[in-house]
C-alpha cells in the first residue's frame, strides 16, 4: 500500500481491537513485526513505536488529535517506520520499551510514545504528547520534526544516546537480583503482613490514601495468614468490606472497576478487567468460607454472575476487559443523576432507596452524577430500621433490578473481545474455587468450558502455549504468565472436581514452561522464550496488578509437588525461590507473592500445616540482624530550642537526617500508599507546625513513575509540647531496585 493511504492501513488485518482502533488512520501503521523491523533497517530509518491498548483513555485522545490528523500522518510517513503495539498482546516488549520511557522520562504510562533506531534501542521516549505545546508538555509535531532533523543531522549523538539507553535498560531488566545458596526464610510471609498493617488505612480500609487498587498480592498474603497473624484477618475484612460497599464495585451489576480514586472507595476509574474480577471472585469466595460472612458469598456470585453474563465469548473464554467511557464520557454507562433515578423508580422509592444507596446528598461525581455504593455496612442499615438483614437485602435488589434494566439499555461501553491465557487463568481460578466453595457447581462447569477452550485453541497439536486469541486467530508464543495462571486455574479445577485430566495438564504444561522459559543458571523462568525482536529477557519478579509470575510459577510448584510427589517439582520450587531470597528477605513487603510462595514452600518441605516455632524464632533473628542494618542507612541527630514567651510551652527542634550514598527515604506525603512517608510523631507531648523538607524525584525499579523522597541530607523542624515523652522518627530506606521495611527510631534531643 501507499505511504500516503489514509482510508485504510496495515492494520486492518490485525485481530486486536487496540490495533483495529488505528486502521483507519492517515499513518501507514505496521504491526509489530519483521515487516516492519526489516524495512526499518533496510531504509535506514528510526522507528515510531506507541504503544497502548483498547480500555487506555489517553491512547484515544492521541489517536483522536495526533493519529487521526493528515499533517501529523505525513511528517509520520515520511521520516519514520510507525509501528503500534497492543501491550496486552505483547506484553514483554512492552515491559522493556516501558523502562526505557521510566529511564528516559522519569515516568511511565500508556500511550507509550518511544523512537528507536532500526536495531531497536530507544533514543527518545514519552508518554502521550499533545498535538501542540501544552500542558507543560512538548507537541507531538514539533518532536516529530526535531527528531528526523537529529536522525539526519546529528546520527551519532542519535546512536550514543540509544547505546547508552540500551546499557542502562539491561541493568534495570537484567540485573535485579543475585541468587542465594537456600531459599529465604519462612518468616518472611509474616514480615510482609507486619508491612501491610503499617500502612493499613484504619478508617476507610485498604491501604495508604487514594487511589487504592484492589491488589490481589495484598488479600491473597492476608488470606493466607489470616489465622495466624493478629492483624491479618481484621485488615481483611475490612478490606474486602469497604471495597464491596464502594464505588469500586458495581452494585447493579457486579464486578469490580480498576481502582478508587478516593480513599474511601466510591469514585471509581470505570475500567473493568477480567484479572481484577477473576482474582476478587477468588478472594471473596474464600473469604465467605473462611469467616461466613454472607455478603463476601453475595459478592462472590454477583461477580460470577457478571462475567458469565458481560465477559464470556460464545466459545466459553472470557473477554479481557470493558472501557471506562462512552462516547468520550467517562462513567456514563454507571452514573446517574438524581433525576434519573426518580424516573425510574418514583419519589417514594428512591427516597427510600437513596440513603441505602448513597445519593441522599449532593452529587458528587461531575456532571451533578453519583456514583451507587453502600454507604454503610447492610447489618447496621437493617438495624437502624429494626428489619432482617436478609429482608432489607431483598427490598434493596428488587429497586436495583429495576435500575439495571434501564441502564441495560443505555449505550455501552466498549468491551475488548480478545482472549488471553493469563487472564483467563484468573478466572478459571476464580470460578472453580467459588464453585466448590459456594457449592456451584455451575461456576465449576463454566471454568471447566473455558480451560477446554485454552487447552484446544491456544496449544496447537506439536507447538507450545499461547498467548492471545480473537477472531479465529491463536498467535504470540506463550509468555511465563501464561503458563502459571492458567496451570493455577488447571490446579483449582482439579481441587474443585478430583479429575486427573487437569492435574494431568498442569503437570504437562509445567514441564513445558521449565523446558522454555526456566534459567538454568540464574534459576527462576523469563517472561518471555528468546526472541530476534527482544533486546532482553527479564523475570517477572515484583507483584502489581497481578500477582508476580515467578512467584506463582513457585507455588504451583510446591502445589504440583504435593499433589503429585514428584521430586522434580519441589526440586524446580527450591531453585526458584533460591533465585530471589536475598530481595524477599530485604524487601518482602515488595514481593509479598514470593514471601507467600516460600511460607507454602517451607510447609510442604516440613510436612506441617504450620511453621514450627523454632523456625520462627531463627527468622525472627535473622529479621533482627536486617532491622540492624537498615537503622544504618540513616543517621540522625537533633536539637531543641527553647520556648518564647507566646509558645505555650511548646520548644522547637531541629532534626538532621544524613541518608547514605545511593540510598533515599520516602517524603510525607509518599507517592504510594504501599510505601511508607517519614513521619516525626511523638510518646506524650503533643507536636505543632512541623515542616518536611521539600522532595525530589527518585525512580525505583518495582514503580513506572518518580517517587517523592529525601536523598543527601535534609531537616524536619517542628515544635514540641510540654511533657516527658520522646520523638519518633519513621522513615523506610530505599535504593534504586527495593524498599527495605520501615524503620522506628526513639530520639532524645538535647538543647
Amino acid at each position: 500500500m501507499s505511504e500516503t493511504t489514509s482510508t485504510t492501513n496495515r492494520l486492518a488485518g490485525e485481530s486486536s481491537p487496540y490495533l483495529l482502533l488505528h486502521a483507519h488512520n492517515p499513518v501507514d501503521w505496521y504491526p509489530w513485526g519483521p515487516e516492519a523491523l526489516d524495512k526499518a533497517r533496510r531504509d535506514d530509518r528510526p522507528i515510531f513505536l506507541s504503544v497502548g491498548y483498547s480500555t487506555c483513555y489517553w491512547c484515544h485522545v492521541m489517536e483522536r488529535e495526533s493519529f487521526s490528523d493528515p499533517e501529523t500522518a505525513a511528517l509520520m510517513n515520511r521520516d519514520f517506520v510507525n509501528i503500534k503495539l497492543d501491550r496486552e498482546e505483547r506484553p514483554e516488549v512492552d515491559e522493556i520499551y516501558m523502562a526505557a520511557t521510566q529511564i528516559l522520562s522519569g515516568h511511565g504510562g500508556w500511550p507509550n510514545s518511544l523512537f528507536l533506531t532500526p536495531d531497536l534501542k530507544p533514543f527518545y521516549a514519552g508518554t502521550y504528547f499533545p498535538p501542540d505545546d501544552r500542558y507543560g508538555r512538548p507537541g507531538f509535531r514539533g518532536v516529530l520534526a526535531s527528531l528526523a532533523d537529529a536522525w539526519a543531522n546529528r546520527r551519532p549523538e542519535v546512536y550514543e544516546q540509544a547505546e547508552e539507553m540500551a546499557h542502562a535498560m539491561r541493568h534495570y531488566l537484567e540485573e535485579r537480583t543475585q541468587p542465594a545458596e537456600v531459599p529465604p526464610h519462612p518468616g518472611v510471609a509474616t514480615h510482609a503482613v507486619d508491612a501491610l498493617a503499617r500502612r493499613f488505612d484504619r478508617r476507610y480500609a485498604g491501604f495508604g490514601d487514594a487511589p487504592k487498587f484492589p491488589t490481589p498480592s495484598n488479600l491473597l498474603l492476608l488470606l493466607d495468614l489470616a489465622d495466624h497473624h493478629p492483624d491479618a484477618g481484621e485488615m481483611l475484612a475490612a478490606t474486602v468490606d469497604a471495597m464491596a460497599r464502594g464505588g469500586i464495585y458495581d452494585q447493579l451489576g457486579g464486578g469490580f472497576h480498576r481502582y478508587a480514586t478516593d480513599r474511601e472507595w466510591k469514585v471509581p476509574h470505570f475500567e473493568k478487567m477480567l484479572y481484577d474480577n477473576g482474582f476478587l471472585l477468588e478472594v471473596y469466595a474464600r473469604e465467605h468460607a473462611r469467616s461466613g460472612s454472607p455478603e463476601a458469598a453475595r459478592v462472590a456470585r454477583e461477580t460470577a454472575e457478571f462475567l458469565a453474563r458481560e465477559m464470556t465469548s460464545p466459545e466459553g473464554a472470557f473477554l479481557s476487559a470493558i472501557d471506562a467511557e462512552t462516547a468520550g464520557d467517562e462513567g456514563a454507562f454507571y452514573v446517574w443523576t438524581r433525576e434519573e433515578i426518580d424516573a425510574v423508580l418514583g419519589a417514594e422509592d428512591a427516597t427510600f432507596l437513596a440513603p441505602l444507596l448513597g445519593f441522599a446528598g449532593a452529587p458528587f461525581f461531575e456532571g451533578q452524577r453519583y456514583v451507587l455504593h453502600l454507604p454503610a455496612p447492610l447489618a447496621d442499615a437493617a438495624e437502624t430500621r429494626k428489619v432482617d438483614p436478609a429482608d432489607l437485602l431483598a427490598e434493596i435488589k428488587t429497586l436495583e433490578a429495576r435500575l439495571f434494566a434501564v441502564r441495560a439499555r443505555r449505550p455501552r461501553p466498549a468491551t475488548d473481545d480478545k482472549v488471553l491465557t493469563d487472564w483467563n487463568g484468573t478466572a478459571i481460578t476464580g470460578l472453580a474455587v467459588a464453585g466448590q466453595l459456594l457449592n456451584e457447581p455451575a461456576y465449576v462447569q463454566q471454568a471447566a468450558r473455558a480451560a477446554e477452550f485454552l487447552l484446544s485453541r491456544l496449544r496447537p497439536a506439536g507447538g507450545p502455549l499461547l498467548h492471545a486469541y480473537r477472531a479465529g486467530q491463536a498467535k504470540v508464543p506463550g509468555l511465563l504468565s501464561d503458563y502459571v495462571f492458567l496451570v493455577r486455574g488447571l490446579l483449582a479445577l482439579h481441587e474443585a472436581t478430583g479429575e486427573d485430566r487437569w492435574l494431568a495438564a498442569a503437570a504437562e504444561l509445567t514441564a513445558e514452561q521449565i523446558d522454555r522459559l526456566g534459567d538454568p543458571e540464574g534459576g527462576g523462568f523469563f517472561a518471555a522464550a528468546e526472541s530476534p525482536d527482544l533486546l532482553f529477557r527479564s523475570k517477572d519478579i515484583f507483584d502489581g496488578a497481578m500477582p508476580s509470575a515467578n512467584a506463582v510459577a513457585a507455588w504451583n510448584l510446591v502445589e504440583l509437588a504435593e499433589r503429585t510427589g514428584g521430586e522434580r517439582w519441589i526440586a524446580e520450587a527450591r531453585r526458584t525461590l533460591t533465585a530471589f531470597a536475598p530481595l524477599v528477605e530485604r524487601s518482602p513487603d515488595a514481593v509479598r507473592t514470593l514471601a507467600l510462595a516460600t511460607r507454602r514452600y517451607h510447609r510442604a518441605v516440613g510436612g506441617a500445616d504450620a511453621i514450627s516455632p523454632a523456625t520462627e524464632r531463627t527468622a525472627e533473628a535473622a529479621m533482627s540482624q536486617l532491622e540492624r542494618e537498615e537503622e544504618q542507612v540513616v543517621a540522625v541527630s537533633g536539637e531543641m530550642g527553647e520556648p518564647n514567651e507566646a509558645a505555650e510551652g511548646f520548644r522547637p527542634f531541629r532534626l538532621t537526617l544524613t541518608i547514605a550514598p545511593g540510598w533515599h527515604i520516602n517524603a510525607n506525603p509518599a507517592s504510594e500508599s504501599y510505601l511508607v512517608a517519614t513521619e516525626v510523631t511523638a510518646e506524650g507531648p503533643a507536636l505543632r507546625n512541623l515542616r518536611y523538607p521539600e522532595a525530589g524525584e527518585m525512580n525505583l525499579a518495582a514503580v513506572d513513575h518518580p517517587l517523592a523522597a529525601y536523598a543527601g541530607t535534609v531537616e524536619i523542624t517542628g515544635e514540641v509540647g510540654p511533657g516527658t515523652g520522646r520523638l519518633l522518627l519513621t522513615y523506610q530506606p530505599c535504593d534504586a531496585t527495593r524498599c527495605l521495611p520501615p524503620v522506628t527510631k526513639k530520639l532524645v534531643l538535647g538543647g
